[in-house]
């Protein structure tokens, strides 16, 4: 059979490759380094083939060559190995970062379940709240294991109803006062504005409610009276009707308000059972109680029968038992505000005189 001669591979001496450019020269030259497919060899040893090992960690390297090379090899595959982990890693904090939100947004804050899981919140967040004044006033304030029990007890109650005092008033300030939600600029009836933070916050003091009522039952007549069922009980029927119809939020907004004055009330009561009534503090406190009191509760709910007047016709688009709510909870809770202050001044024109 006729076949192809074998191409025959060229040498150069000095004289030749003297004459060809300098680029030339050098290429050959790089080349006269390597072995030759043929097997003709023209330069040093050839090296033997570089091979695909298994590492230890699993990874491949290239062996049987250069050490250098082997070396630099293995430094850029572990590098890699590294820089893997640290990217899988990141990936899985992020898998789980996503995951979190998901059952966050799928069940914590899913408008159907909103106002239940809220208002476990809001019971979750008494408990400890009722805790962490018991450990902080144990460590804080010596006089506090001196106290009876059921002092202990309204005393832990009062620093729980503080701190949601603190809570519901800033939410509801920030909801009126710095939001659009129940802007006049805003189209669309007041009565019916709602938004998955004001829903999610009307059911953290249901919880609260619930808790203190419960408390209130549990210890009759220790922590409140008849005037204390009847303002918790108004209050919580109100707030869980606009916390799952959505209707009336503005209006229960205004009033929770007035929950600013309940730290003054409460801090009262401290001073009291520490025995610094006679304290700067104590007249102090007298004093802002009286102001916050006047304001809350008294000069607020007059601006709310206003607001309802001028917006009666969105106010008679709400539910028949909204709509009843809307006028006869404020109406109650107007006329113990008015009671409890005439108390209230009485006690200041009481505790000035001795001062004077």
């Amino acid at each position: 059979m006729w076949q192809l001669p074998k191409k025959k591979t060229p040498h150069f001496s000095l004289s030749s490759t003297s004459s060809l450019p300098s680029s030339c020269c050098s290429s050959t030259a790089a080349k006269s380094k390597q072995p030759h497919r043929g097997g003709e060899w023209n330069g040093a040893e050839p090296s033997p083939r570089p091979t695909r090992v298994a590492a230890a960690a699993g990874e491949q390297v290239w062996s049987g060559g250069d050490a250098a090379v082997e070396s630099r090899s293995r430094v850029r595959i572990e590098s890699k190995g590294v820089s893997s982990v640290k990217k899988r890693g990141g990936m899985a904090m992020t898998g789980y970062k996503y995951q979190a939100q998901e059952l966050m947004r799928d069940y914590l804050l899913a408008d159907p379940l909103v106002p239940y899981t809220s208002v476990l919140v809001g019971i979750a967040l008494c408990k400890m709240a009722y805790d962490l004044t018991r450990v902080l006033s144990s460590f804080y304030f010596k006089g506090y294991s001196s106290l009876t029990k059921i002092q202990r007890v309204e005393w832990n109650n009062r620093g729980m109803s503080s701190a949601h005092a603190i809570f519901i008033t800033a939410i509801s300030l920030y909801l009126v006062m710095s939001t659009d939600l129940f802007s006049d600029r805003l189209k669309g009836p007041i009565t019916f504005r709602n938004s998955i933070i004001s829903t999610f916050a009307l059911g953290v003091s249901v919880g609260y409610f619930i808790a203190d009522l419960a408390m209130i039952f549990w210890l009759y007549p220790s922590l409140g009276g008849m005037e204390y069922i009847v303002h918790h009980t108004l209050s919580l029927v109100a707030i869980a009707y606009t916390m799952l119809s959505g209707e009336g939020q503005f209006y229960t907004y205004m009033v929770l308000i007035s929950e600013t004055t309940t730290p003054e009330i409460n801090l009262r009561w401290f001073l009291d059972t520490a025995g610094l009534k006679k304290s700067s503090a104590y007249l102090v406190n007298g004093i802002l109680m009286f102001v916050a009191w006047l304001v809350a509760r008294i000069l607020l709910f007059i601006y709310v029968f206003y607001h309802i007047y001028l917006h009666y016709s969105q106010v008679m688009q709400m539910h028949a038992f909204g709509y009843y709510l809307t006028f006869i909870v404020p109406s109650v809770l107007f006329v113990m505000n008015t009671m409890w202050f005439m108390k209230i001044l009485k006690g200041v024109k009481k505790t000035l005189g001795k001062w004077s």
